[in-house]
């Protein structure tokens, strides 16, 4: 491990196929970051289980998950890639910590109230206990930030709090990790319902735009976009719709959404809406051009994805040896 660098850790489920929001959120933050810090960025193909996978989609998109954070820019030899259920100690640690995890903890988190809703009472216990697979996680590698939408930070602060309980039961054992939340891209949202986070899940195919769009379907998707009758650009609140297009525009083109504002003054929305699919259009066709390419090579995303797993094994198991010393069980 570089010293001196404070440790990055985040994933992403390879439970449907990546969006901008996933892009322009995540991937391009994580980017920015992998000169300044020392990042581990997995594949968390162990929560993608929280519901039913068909096993061979599953694993097609979790090469292709490892193909786009590569094309996206993220250098193997600055960033530690790999897959999550690659590494045991994330299902070993996991256990541990359930036990340090109270269930009203668990039962307040708002994502499995959400989901439990709609499900009833065949919600899986996965789905209940998943925050302590990721706060095992994040805290395995002595995280010092987390990058995630602001729809996650309750996430976190449970993962705070079982370091913080474990710590003061048995001595200093983690790191007590932060959230980093990044700046206007990292609410990319549902093109549809432009108050909701954009999801791989919506079940209107309209509301999101795939990396791996083609360009005629990206325009048809933008130029569907819900907006207003208020007929001006203009980056606020009460235009949510045409907000989020500016926060696309933005992030794609490095503007400030005020600049973006003076750029389109007395520009209809038809063409303002071009303009997005355009930009957004260039700043994908290198990514798909090289996803495309690095598929075709897996014995090339094999080294990557093995060697990253060797390297986050080393780190986490000795933070795993850590906790089970520190509980009383005998090593192996």
């Amino acid at each position: 491990m570089v010293e001196n660098k404070k440790v990055i850790f985040s994933g992403i489920q390879p439970s449907g196929d990546l969006t901008i929001g996933n892009y322009l959120g995540a991937l391009k933050n994580w980017v920015a970051l992998q000169d300044a810090y020392e990042p581990y960025y997995c594949v968390v193909d162990l929560h993608a289980l929280t519901v039913r996978q068909n096993p061979a989609e599953l694993r097609a998109r979790t090469l292709k998950n490892i193909a786009i954070y590569l094309a996206s820019g993220l250098d193997p030899n600055k960033n530690t890639i790999f897959i999550q259920s690659h590494v045991s100690a994330h299902s070993e640690a996991s256990w541990l910590l359930n036990c340090f995890c109270y269930m009203g903890e668990l039962s307040r988190m708002t994502q499995f109230k959400d989901k439990s809703q709609k499900v009833g009472e065949s919600v899986n216990a996965g789905l209940f206990t998943y925050p302590v697979l990721m706060a095992a996680d994040i805290l395995l590698y002595n995280t010092d930030l987390v990058p995630v939408g602001s729809d996650q930070k309750q996430h976190i602060e449970l993962a705070r709090d079982l370091a913080i309980r474990f710590n003061n039961l048995y001595s200093p054992t983690f790191k007590i990790p932060e959230a980093y939340i990044g700046d206007s891209g990292a609410r990319i949202m549902d093109l549809q319902e432009p108050t909701k986070k954009m999801s791989k899940s919506a079940e209107n195919p309209n509301a999101y735009i795939l990396i791996m769009d083609p360009p005629d379907v990206i325009r048809k998707k933008i130029s569907r976009a819900v907006t207003d009758d208020v007929g001006v650009v203009r980056y606020c609140d009460e235009q949510p719709g045409i907000s989020n297009l500016i926060n696309i525009m933005s992030t794609v083109t490095n503007k400030k959404p005020e600049d973006i504002e003076k750029q389109y003054e007395g520009v209809g929305y038809a063409q303002f809406k071009s303009d997005v699919a355009d930009a957004l259009i260039e700043e994908l066709k290198p990514v798909q051009e090289k996803v495309k390419s690095l598929l075709e090579d897996k014995t090339y995303i094999e080294s990557i994805y093995k060697s990253g797993a060797e390297k986050a094994s080393y780190v986490a198991n000795k933070t795993l040896r850590k906790m089970q010393r520190k509980l009383g069980l005998i090593p192996r």
